[in-house]
């Protein structure tokens, strides 16, 4: 064999190892995955007994795998296709093949953050919430229409609304209804400090109590400014055994929130939430009230005011009287506001 002949060899054999480890350094290391529009991560939901290929299936209707053939020898290749785990995992722009399998093989899910707010009743929270994880709203509903389950917590089936705090939170998608429920919880107890429970304390009110108050100032007052002087007023009429006479009660017992304008036939309903016929605060909250209307409620305005309108000028501010009298003259101006602008319901 001449020599020319072996270098010959050597040059082809250098040849194909150095295209075979340039095609496997590609496999491994170059940028495999894309993202959707405007360059946002990609979330990949992995439901609990998913295949590969389901997790194929859904990496393709959104156009993530460029190069499938390489995705697929290297997930074989490390063994993902026998190792899927649910989960959710945030797929960034450019990443490998490699990243990405090593990612999802290992289960390194990421924390998706849970904001939630605005809403006023149980099943829209348990609709909301229910969606934004793995259990769905049906096992949540049957949680939290169990009375066994409320009294654990220490609630009632109506009340159990008190336990969740508007706020920011971080959960896994796979986080169990259970599990989610005990974080509520424990959210519930850090937020009632010993301070604010001394406070609902001194009021002569439940924790429970405050938050349905809280409720009613969060429907009639978005301004944080005002909400303690609302508050004070219901804390007045409670005092003096006066009715609340709150409309968004009435909204409430009616489950019609387009209503803008209460009238006196809305006031006849017969519902324990109907605060213009019963005296005291109605049997649970009307919404969940924001952190800001419950430390309203904690921390409310003394004072002499017994009676509040919207002010004509919709700002979202009201206008405060101590007599029946003053208040009629400010509704009467107001009302007449609704009329010119023709809100008559």
């Amino acid at each position: 064999m001449s020599r020319t002949f072996v270098i010959a060899i050597l040059i082809i054999v250098s040849v194909l190892l150095s295209t075979l480890s340039f095609y496997a350094w590609q496999i491994f290391k170059t940028p495999n995955l894309q993202v959707g529009e405007n360059d946002k991560d990609f979330e990949l939901f992995i439901p609990r007994g998913a295949t590969f290929e389901t997790v194929m299936d859904s990496l393709n209707a959104h156009q993530v795998v460029n190069d499938k053939m390489s995705f697929r020898f290297l997930a074989r290749f490390m063994k993902y296709t026998e190792n899927v785990k649910n989960g959710r995992y945030v797929i960034t722009k450019k990443m490998s093949n490699q990243e990405a399998i090593r990612k999802l093989r290992s289960g390194a899910q990421d924390p998706m953050k849970l904001t939630f707010n605005n809403i006023r009743l149980k099943d829209e929270l348990i609709s909301k919430l229910g969606a934004k994880f793995e259990f769905g709203p049906k096992a949540l509903d049957s949680l939290l229409k169990d009375p066994q389950v409320c009294a654990h917590y220490g609630f009632d089936t109506t009340t159990i609304m008190c336990m969740f705090l508007p706020n920011t939170y971080e959960f896994f998608w796979t986080t169990s209804a259970t599990n989610f429920l005990d974080r509520m919880g424990k959210e519930y107890k850090k937020f009632w400090t010993p301070e604010r429970q001394q406070k609902a304390k001194d009021m002569g009110l439940t924790q429970t109590q405050v938050q349905t108050l809280a409720s009613i100032v969060e429907s009639e007052s978005k301004a944080n400014d005002e909400k303690p002087r609302v508050a004070g007023v219901y804390l007045n009429r409670l005092n003096k055994g006066m009715l609340l006479e709150a409309d968004p009660t009435l909204v409430f017992a009616l489950r019609d929130f387009t209503i803008r304008r209460v009238l006196n036939v809305h006031k006849q309903i017969d519902s324990p939430y109907n605060t213009y016929r019963f005296k005291g605060l109605p049997p649970g909250p009307i919404n969940l009230p924001t952190l800001s209307s419950i430390d309203a409620v904690l921390n409310h305005e003394n004072h002499e005011y017994l009676y509040f309108v919207a002010r004509p000028d919709f700002s979202g501010h009201h206008t405060f009287a101590k007599t029946y009298e003053e208040h009629i003259n400010n509704a009467r101006i107001y009302h007449a506001e609704l009329n010119k602008r023709g809100i008559m319901k």
